[in-house]
């Protein structure tokens, strides 16, 4: 694959060199295209190195190969990471004084862009235009994560790991269809999502297109003072790489995130929940038109009776803390309840099931009984411990569909891999 990578001037710039050696130890053709500002940040001899390719600015080297206008029509995908407010800014109004823009105005190929900056500027109503605008063009942006920012601060506007910037590309790349996109300005990759249109035949025949998507992702907290919670190691990453799926796929994808600190995949909606009780209701709201519900989330079983509205202190006596707590609804089961009360077959609703084996039976026969008491449609089921499945990049799931008693296996593998196969099994039941 020909990518492009270009690199625009914010001090996340240091990053993108891990996404280059990703993407060239992968066996990808890379094009690091930095603007002026870029090479403040890192120096054109280590784009130079790290690609095996010289490196320009400007649209005057070489100019008789008009590098200017080949790089972009050559490429397989021009990825911009990090892309700054000022990048951002041009490319939505077409502005092209450097190598970098002119490429992505020449560019007929999937265009990512990274968003890196501080917050302010993040959610200034300027940069929020411009990113809508790129959307509207069918360009990838996907959302900066949350964390540590230049100086003390805080907040929305870091870059995405490399590794997840990398599957996000893949994933974008995969989904691009054949024909280039329209040479008006309109995108060729229409889709309910907005940004992405599904490359699998069967997405590509409209199975997936216009079909509304609910997954969850992450782990709920109950709070039991202002500083402390009962929670669970869920990270998230495999309800995201559902939904990044669904939305490569064409559909169009709510999802509802639990405590992720992940960023949103591109073309998703996002709502942010906390508890169980927010989940549920989140949930409820959002499954009552969908096609599709994806319960990867996991939600906590139980929840204080009641939360203190002061920092519960140690006692002097050692005798510790005893807590009383209350069972949370079986959000699933609730689902499945409220689709029965409607006398419909949608939506289709898939649980997950986190699963240890006992002494009183395996993770499957766990995993068996569950599916019998929620009714979902397909369960997807994991062994779970202290080194599997919760934060790792693989996995490793039992399908277990309604009507069957077969169990398919899929793993070790990636969670995108994962995703997929769970969408696969989705497919025959539309």
């Amino acid at each position: 694959m020909r990518v492009v990578l270009g690199v625009s001037g914010g001090i996340a710039a240091y990053k993108a060199c891990s996404l280059l050696r990703l993407f060239t130890e992968s066996g990808h053709d890379v094009t690091v295209v930095p603007t002026a500002a870029a090479l403040s940040f890192v120096g054109a001899p280590t784009w130079a190195a790290l690609s095996g390719k010289p490196v320009s600015t400007d649209v005057w080297t070489d100019v008789h190969e008009v590098p200017h206008v080949r790089i972009g029509q050559q490429a397989d995908v021009v990825v911009v990471a990090p892309a700054t407010a000022d990048l951002l800014a041009k490319a939505a109004h077409g502005l092209a004084d450097d190598l970098l823009t002119n490429t992505l105005l020449t560019a007929r190929c999937p265009v990512v862009l990274a968003p890196a900056m501080h917050t302010e500027m993040w959610h200034h109503p300027a940069t929020r235009a411009n990113v809508a605008t790129l959307r509207e063009r069918g360009v990838h942006v996907i959302d900066p994560a949350e964390g540590r920012l230049t100086g003390k601060d805080t907040g929305a506007g870091r870059l995405p790991d490399p590794d997840v910037l990398y599957a996000a590309v893949l994933a974008i790349v995969d989904a691009f269809p054949d024909a280039p996109p329209a040479l008006d300005g309109a995108s060729a990759r229409e889709g309910a999502a907005g940004d992405v249109t599904p490359g699998a035949s069967s997405a590509a025949s409209g199975l997936w297109s216009g079909r509304k998507v609910v997954v969850s992702a992450g782990g709920t907290r109950e709070p039991l003072d202002p500083v402390r919670y009962l929670g669970n190691r869920s990270s998230g990453k495999q309800g995201v790489a559902i939904a990044r799926a669904a939305a490569a796929r064409g559909a169009e994808v709510t999802l509802v995130a639990a405590n992720v600190t992940l960023p949103a995949p591109d073309g998703v909606r996002v709502v942010a929940v906390g508890t169980t009780l927010e989940l549920q209701e989140a949930m409820t709201a959002a499954a009552a038109d969908a096609d599709l519900v994806v319960m990867a989330a996991a939600p906590a079983d139980f929840r204080p009776a009641t939360m203190q509205a002061s920092k519960i202190k140690k006692g002097d006596d050692g005798e510790g803390l005893r807590l009383e707590l209350v069972e949370n609804p079986d959000i699933v089961r609730g689902l499945v309840a409220d689709r029965a009360r409607r006398g419909t077959s949608r939506p289709l609703i898939v649980s997950f099931a986190a699963e240890t084996g006992d002494s009183s039976g395996s993770v499957l026969d766990h995993a068996r009984a569950k599916f019998a008491r929620k009714g979902s449609d397909l369960q997807v089921t994991n062994e779970v411990g202290f080194d599997k499945a919760f934060g790792l990049d693989d996995n490793t799931v039992h399908l277990l569909l309604r009507g069957s008693d077969e169990v398919h296996t899929v793993g070790p593998a990636s969670k995108d891999d994962v995703a997929d196969a769970v969408l696969d099994a989705v497919e025959p039941l539309f």
